[in-house]
This record gives C-alpha cells, sequence and structure tokens, in this order.
C-alpha cells in the first residue's frame, strides 16, 4: 500500500508543482503539505484527476501549535473508495488569515470548517455559514486553542430560584489539592486515622 501512496505523492509534486511544499509516508497514510492560496487546486486535482479519485471527505480540522508564527495546521482527510487510499493535506494559517473554503468541492466540509472556526478560530473565506456550531452564542473565545484556561471563563448552571439557566464566572472553591501518589504497597509516611496503635 505504501507504494501506491508513494506514487500518488509523486504524481502531485509532478502535476502541481509549487502547490505541494512536501508529502511524505507518515503512519501508513501520505501526507502532503501545500501551499495556502493553492488548497483549493490540490483538493479538486485529487476528486478529480483519474488516478486519485478521493471523492470522500471524511474530516477538516484543526491543530495549534501556539510557538509558531503561523500557529494552525487546517488538516483535510481524504478517502478513495475506488484505490482504497487515504491521504492527509495539511495547510497553515494563523489566526487572522482565511483559508479558502471548500464547500464547493466537499459539501461535507460546512460543518467541518464550522466546528475548525468555533473551537481554533481558523477562518474559512466563501463559506456560506460561517458561525459557531458546538458552543453558545455568547461563547468567548476557541476552547481548543493551547491558551484557552481549562476551567473556561463562564459556568453555567440552572438557578433553581430565577427558574432559567444562568451564566456565571468560573470559581474555584479549591484551589489546590495535596495529592497521594504513593503506591498502596510502599505505604504512606503519615498515621492514617485509626491506624495510630498499628506501629506501636
Amino acid at each position: 500500500m505504501d507504494e501506491s501512496h508513494i506514487q500518488i505523492g509523486e504524481r502531485l509534486a509532478q502535476q502541481l508543482g509549487g502547490a505541494i511544499l512536501s508529502h511524505g509516508i507518515t503512519l501508513g497514510e501520505l501526507s502532503v503539505e501545500v501551499e495556502r492560496s493553492e488548497i483549493l487546486q490540490v483538493l479538486r486535482f485529487l476528486r478529480d484527476d483519474p488516478e486519485c479519485q478521493f471523492w470522500c471527505l471524511l474530516d477538516v480540522c484543526g491543530v495549534d501549535y501556539p510557538q509558531r508564527a503561523l500557529r494552525f495546521d487546517v488538516v483535510y482527510h481524504l478517502l478513495s473508495p475506488k484505490k482504497n487510499a487515504r491521504i492527509r493535506l495539511k495547510v497553515q494559517t494563523d489566526d487572522m488569515t482565511p483559508v479558502e473554503s471548500c464547500v464547493e468541492i466537499f459539501p461535507a466540509a460546512n460543518w467541518f470548517e464550522r466546528e475548525a472556526y468555533d473551537l481554533y478560530g481558523i477562518l474559512f473565506s466563501g463559506h456560506p455559514d460561517m458561525r459557531r456550531i458546538l458552543t453558545d452564542y455568547g461563547f468567548e473565545g476557541h476552547p481548543l486553542r493551547k491558551d484557552f484556561p481549562l476551567t473556561g471563563f463562564v459556568e453555567v448552571k440552572y438557578d433553581d430560584t430565577q427558574k432559567r439557566v444562568v451564566y456565571e464566572p468560573v470559581r474555584l472553591p479549591q484551589e489546590f489539592r495535596n495529592f497521594d501518589f504513593l503506591s498502596p504497597w510502599e505505604g504512606v509516611e503519615y498515621a492514617l486515622p485509626g491506624d495510630e496503635k498499628a506501629k506501636s
């Protein structure tokens, strides 16, 4: 199977030239880095070329690398049922530069791109309905970014006195806990309740 993947990668590099930045086998799949401005050309070629026939878009997702200038990877996973092959495309962008939407080529990308926008803040130009899909309407921030706090900013709960859902700032009533990570076979250095007489 790796031989066919290598042939597809070489065909892409030969046919599309500068649109392909690099390609190689990663975890048994062909992984291709694509120039951001050329992603639609590459996707269209993979779908329509008789040697490729990648008709199924399985996923569009984001990956956050906050230490990079172009902090996001937009990752596309495609399947060719005819060739029994998968391919992974990667495009780099930042939080201000949009990636062209591929909804026109693969309608399945609609909700995937909305999810990437909602959870990472990745922008897609030309998307027919670019709004949040998983978080609430007034939600602030993008929860899958590495710099988003684990606790979030607000908590949602039902207030029985007001008989409605209310939003409140997150409060952490217990700042720190002293966890005991020792093995039960080693035992602890302090006396557990009821064990005071055991050592005497």
